[in-house]
């Protein structure tokens, strides 16, 4: 009778392991990443929207505030930049920013600073590898977008007077020493020097804008003034080409923020409202500065604080709400209205498209602004626990201060190997005429060359 009972024991255990089995096995896949197909939809949306940034947001944007004789180059060089970045992220780009090889979290060595190689030519991304529920294929083409539109920026700090050869030969070593440090720096996660730090920069605050606005300012000293500035009128050629390009910038622009959550969810949701309310509030903001000194409204003008709230809102959209974007607008436009205007005219440099005084100014003080409005007593998302508000303003800082001492000195170093290599600045008479034809041998406008 033992036996009998340990008999019917034994069967029903083994039955009951039977039909528990593909429940078991079920229960083991769900901790596995999963591809979700709403999140993949809507970051092939949001990668399209930040390419759609550059070429054509931007480059019509430039184009239009440059004079006719050079509107060609600076498109031109929007679509180059857009073209050599797909080619040199595939090769090393993507491994060297978000390889994460050899890192520790808590342990500073070379891997806090920039990635290895294991990556390199896309080596491990293929149909089946995931970035948490979107494929890996996906977040790299996403993060691609990022790295061509930073170096694209830094274009309108010396547009009309710097060689093509320049241009490429800087952004080339400006790209690999420079955009992919900081990048890594800041996104790859525990181990990276920022993210050990806990700096919050959900969007480029540190990687896109401040790493651009430095290089911009260092760059327009280096090349020097164009010729006539100071001088004589410099006027855009095509405000409504400007104002076309800065409407796709801000459209644009739901998918640089919203599209870094990475997944269609409600901190996606949180980045578009805020990044629409900072964008207008800095518009509404620039408008009223403006029309206060000088009388007058401008397109361009309403078009650059549109850009500044877009820009300030970058770092802080993932953890703001909206009373932090209320905020974020208005010093944003403030600081960098009187950045492009008044600290421009008193120090003399020729920033020809407000690099510097848009996206460098509006990058600090949305980085800064970032660990303000994170507080949940304005909406935001709250810090980390036993971080108070200026603890994670110090953070923030020190981050800012990293990215302006590594974009100066690698930026400082990428002219001066252009220099020597092909030299920066085009001869005065082809100044003169415009870069067009010179550069290559097409003018947009015949007519009105100089």
């Amino acid at each position: 009778m033992k036996n009998d009972g340990l008999r019917r024991w034994g069967v029903g255990l083994t039955v009951l392991a039977w039909a528990a089995t593909p429940w078991l096995a079920r229960a083991g896949e769900s901790t596995k990443p999963e591809l979700s197909s709403g999140d993949t939809a809507w970051m092939l949306t949001a990668t399209a929207l930040v390419l759609f940034m550059t070429l054509p947001g931007l480059a019509l944007f430039y184009g239009g505030l440059v004079r006719a004789k050079n509107v060609l180059t600076v498109l031109v060089q929007c679509f180059a930049i857009a073209s050599i970045v797909t080619v040199l992220w595939v090769i090393y780009g993507y491994s060297l920013a978000f390889d994460t090889t050899g890192m520790s979290a808590g342990v500073t060595n070379l891997h806090s600073f920039v990635g290895g190689l294991s990556r390199a030519f896309l080596r491990g991304v293929g149909l089946e590898s995931l970035t948490g529920t979107i494929p890996e294929s996906l977040f790299a083409a996403f993060q691609l977008t990022f790295a061509i539109i930073t170096p694209a920026l830094i274009v309108g700090a010396f547009a009309e007077r710097m060689k093509f050869s320049a241009m490429l030969i800087f952004t080339l070593t400006w790209f690999t020493l420079c955009y992919l440090p900081i990048c890594h720096m800041a996104w790859s996660g525990p181990g990276s020097l920022f993210g050990d730090w806990g700096v919050l920069d959900f969007a480029g605050g540190t990687v896109v804008h401040i790493n651009a606005g430095i290089a911009g300012l260092v760059a327009c000293l280096m090349v020097g003034r164009r010729m006539g500035f100071g001088k004589e009128p410099l006027p855009p050629h095509n405000v409504p080409m400007t104002v076309t390009g800065a409407a796709m910038l801000w459209v644009g622009w739901f998918g640089f923020n919203a599209g870094s959550a990475l997944a269609a969810n409600a901190t996606a949701g949180m980045a578009l409202l805020v990044t629409q309310v900072a964008t207008g509030t800095a518009a509404t903001t620039w408008m009223v500065w403006e029309w206060l000194r000088s009388g007058k409204p401008t397109a361009v003008g309403l078009a650059t604080g549109a850009v500044a709230g877009l820009v300030a809102i970058t770092p802080a959209s993932g953890t703001a709400g909206p009373m932090g974007a209320l905020l974020i607008g208005v010093l944003a436009a403030t600081g960098c209205y009187f950045a492009a205007t008044s600290l421009k005219r008193a120090l003399g440099y020729d920033d020809s498209l407000d690099v510097f005084g848009v996206h460098g100014v509006g990058g600090v003080i949305g980085a800064l602004l970032t660990g303000v409005c994170a507080s949940r007593a304005l909406g935001g998302a709250g810090l980390a626990e036993g971080v108070g508000i200026p603890g994670q303003v110090f953070t923030q800082l020190k981050s800012v201060l990293v990215t302006v001492v590594w974009s100066a000195g690698v930026s400082v170093m990428a002219l001066l190997l252009a220099r020597v290599l092909v030299g920066l600045r085009v001869a005065p008479e082809v100044e003169h005429s415009g870069l067009d034809l010179a550069e290559h041998g097409e003018e947009g406008y015949p007519s009105v060359r100089a």
